[in-house]
């Protein structure tokens, strides 16, 4: 009990100032509704998070906001939705996601070669671009072998490129598609790397938008397990093929790599939320409120996100890891808007 209350404590600190951001945009929001509290939050969030609200003690509090957050608001989402409205992406837009992740993987290790970085690095980034972003490489990390500093590059690299994908993707939507649900979707919800980045680049647009988007980003990170299995099967050595028979590298030889891989607890309760709601048992006010409920939890998190994108991270990194990530963003969204084109 002490150590659940003492974890409640040290959330707190970063959480109020999230919860104030998105209060702010949402009243901002009502004299600027052209921007939206979305965009608002975010771009508070950034200014706070890299001045005076720049603090190590805030840190566990906007990851909470984050990521917790944005998990609840994902299957409380669930009970605002029917399976005809999943069903709705059709066999197309898993065929558009299946082909958009491979290539995204195998286009991203070469790229990442081309430019010199190792293998492992290269396979985090494939892994962090294609499925979900820091998720998914917490998830191949232990199966590479990956080190920790690899491990971080990556992380960042990813979730700097998501960021400004996230603010860029509406625009070329709406120029290409003018905002058209299952296109503007698909390329959101097909091309940003972390969920949370999914729902706030949605949020420039349509309620509509952040359900199907969520929807085709859900459908990526049920392909993990799959990303990690093919994962095992590689080889890391830098001298060997990538599938040469010694998985992730010789100092492995004569072992077999564990994958550990589960869908996200998250992802089941929305389906499970889903198939209730589908029922027709659920009364229309608690739909409404969950929706309500969801849409607060997004703004906070939105917060959060800008709070955690730091100027210092863009700055470490360096220029050649940045043109990694940039070139990788753009393959992933000339290749999605070509995908769109053939298959919707």
């Amino acid at each position: 009990m002490k150590k659940k209350m003492s974890s409640i404590l040290e959330i707190i600190p970063g959480f109020i100032p999230c919860l104030l951001i998105a209060l702010a945009a949402e009243y901002l929001s009502s004299f600027v509704p052209a921007l939206g509290a979305a965009l608002i939050a975010i771009a508070i969030g950034i200014i706070c998070g890299n001045t005076f609200l720049n603090k190590d003690t805030l840190n566990k509090g906007t990851k909470f906001s984050e990521s917790r957050l944005l998990e609840y608001s994902i299957i409380l989402t669930g009970l605002t939705l029917h399976l005809s409205d999943i069903a709705g992406v059709r066999l197309r837009g898993i065929l558009f996601i299946a082909i958009q992740l491979s290539v995204t993987i195998f286009g991203t290790y070469l790229i990442g070669k081309r430019l010199g970085f190792g293998k492992k690095f290269c396979l985090l980034m494939s892994a962090g671009n294609a499925v979900c972003g820091s998720s998914a490489i917490g998830t191949v990390s232990p199966i590479l072998k990956a080190d920790s500093k690899d491990k971080g590059i990556s992380i960042t690299i990813v979730n700097v490129t998501g960021t400004f994908l996230m603010v860029l993707l509406p625009l070329i939507a709406g120029i290409l598609y003018h905002h058209e649900t299952i296109h503007t979707s698909g390329l959101i919800g097909g091309v940003l790397q972390s969920i949370g980045q999914v729902i706030a680049s949605a949020k420039f647009v349509n309620d509509d938008v952040v359900q199907m988007s969520t929807i085709f980003k859900i459908i990526r990170i049920i392909f993990l397990v799959l990303v990690a299995l093919t994962f095992s099967r590689m080889n890391t050595s830098e001298e060997d093929p990538l599938f040469a028979k010694t998985a992730c590298g010789s100092e492995n030889e004569g072992k077999k790599t564990r994958v550990s891989c589960k869908v996200p607890w998250f992802i089941i309760g929305f389906f499970l939320f889903t198939i209730i709601n589908s029922t027709g048992v659920v009364p229309l006010p608690i739909s409404r409120t969950a929706k309500f409920v969801s849409s607060q939890f997004e703004i906070i998190a939105l917060a959060a996100i800008g709070m955690r994108v730091k100027f210092r991270d863009l700055l470490r990194e360096g220029p050649k890891a940045m043109l990694y990530g940039g070139c990788v963003g753009l393959m992933q969204t000339v290749l999605a808007v070509t995908l769109i084109g053939v298959l919707f």
